[in-house]
């Protein structure tokens, strides 16, 4: 989604490749003719979704690729590059629908390409993915049976990695102070201002109190695995295998993103999927119940883990929201994209606290439970 480090993101300029030099780039770098090219939404990178022109010697290629421009900060850790796309490739073989790299010209993953012209040059991370069809989470209406099979499939992802994934540099993953992971919560104290002074502000100043008074102290009892770290709405591609309209039946069909990972903790990924399912849900509420079950059906939490989901959740919600509002004041020609999440997402987070705790936490379990007994008949 973004960039570790924003308290230097005035220096994190994103890519502002045109059409045309995207084109050269895919041209000259993968050494493929381009035929159609447009430009897709992104946070703080730049992507292109292209289209192939077929012509001898590019008979064994995709038809259609994203080229994806990492921002000049993040092209500055090849190393995290190298192994977000090494697992990106191993999860593609493991049976996951996560797209591969078109190697260059060179035969490499990725190339560090220049724009500018003079002294204001600056280097990006250049990698050409297969692309992946489907519809997004966000403009469907979820039923339980794809919640349940997203949570199924976020335990899966992180069991799998943890389990089989061996890499050189996967010490990388180790991100410290990245702001988008979950046990970093209470740096948002840094970046609250961008709020101003308001209700929603003081529920996120809890939170994060909460966090570190309930949260920190207990880190080290959660099981810890590598995180994806963004499965949003909007990372995650459905086909519908029915032809029923009104009762459709949902397969996951892509994984997108992968430049969040980092080491975590498993009750960690379900929290970010249970808020990110959360967003566009007519019964936001009820969701968090379905994904639990399905991601229980494989990784069962423990006691402790369960007694955290509920700030864990609100902590993701705080971040998003929090670090969405600062990034938009820096980058305001591009604020629509950025408060995505924001349009719903105080609505969420204040009904969360509106309710309680223990109510919520009811709903969830509640529900979890349900297929717990139904797979036990």
């Amino acid at each position: 989604m973004s960039s570790g480090n924003i308290q230097e993101s005035q220096t994190l300029i994103k890519p502002a490749f045109s059409e045309k030099e995207a084109t050269e780039l895919v041209e000259s770098v993968f050494g493929l003719k381009v035929s159609a090219i447009r430009a897709l939404p992104s946070y703080d990178d730049q992507n292109f979704h292209v289209h192939i022109s077929r012509s001898e010697g590019t008979a064994d290629c995709a038809d259609e690729y994203v080229l994806k421009i990492t921002n000049c900060e993040d092209s500055q850790n090849p190393e995290l590059i190298e192994v977000q796309t090494q697992i990106m490739m191993f999860l593609n073989v493991e049976g996951f629908p996560s797209a591969v790299p078109h190697l260059t010209k060179n035969g490499n993953i990725m190339s560090l390409e220049s724009l500018g012209t003079g002294s204001v040059t600056k280097k990006y991370m250049v990698r050409l993915l297969t692309y992946l069809p489907g519809m997004t989470v966000a403009t469907i209406s979820t039923n339980p049976q794809i919640l349940y099979e997203i949570g199924k499939l976020a335990a899966r992802l992180d069991k799998t990695l943890t389990e089989k994934f061996h890499h050189p540099s996967i010490k990388s993953l180790h991100r410290g102070k990245f702001i988008w992971n979950l046990a970093n919560v209470p740096l948002l104290e840094q970046y609250i201002h961008a709020l101003g002074q308001n209700s929603y502000r003081e529920v996120v100043e809890q939170v994060i109190q909460q966090f570190k008074d309930k949260i920190v102290p207990k880190l080290r009892n959660f099981r810890a695995c590598i995180n994806h770290g963004d499965l949003n709405d909007h990372n995650i591609l459905l086909d519908s295998n029915t032809a029923s309209p009104e009762n459709p039946q949902y397969r996951v069909s892509g994984i997108l993103d992968f430049s969040d990972m980092s080491y975590g903790y498993y009750v960690f990924e379900l929290a970010i999927t249970i808020m990110y399912m959360m967003i566009e849900s007519k019964d936001p509420l009820s969701v968090g119940g379905h994904v639990l079950a399905g991601f229980e059906s494989i990784v069962p939490l423990t006691t402790e883990e369960r007694d955290a989901l509920f700030l864990l959740v609100s902590g993701r919600f705080s971040q998003s929201l929090i670090i969405a509002s600062y990034t938009s004041l820096l980058y305001p020609e591009n604020k629509e994209y950025l408060m995505i999440t924001a349009k719903t997402g105080w609505k969420h987070l204040l009904r969360m606290f509106d309710v309680g705790q223990e109510a919520v936490e009811q709903i969830w379990f509640e529900t979890a439970k349900t297929y717990m007994n139904n797979e036990t008949v």
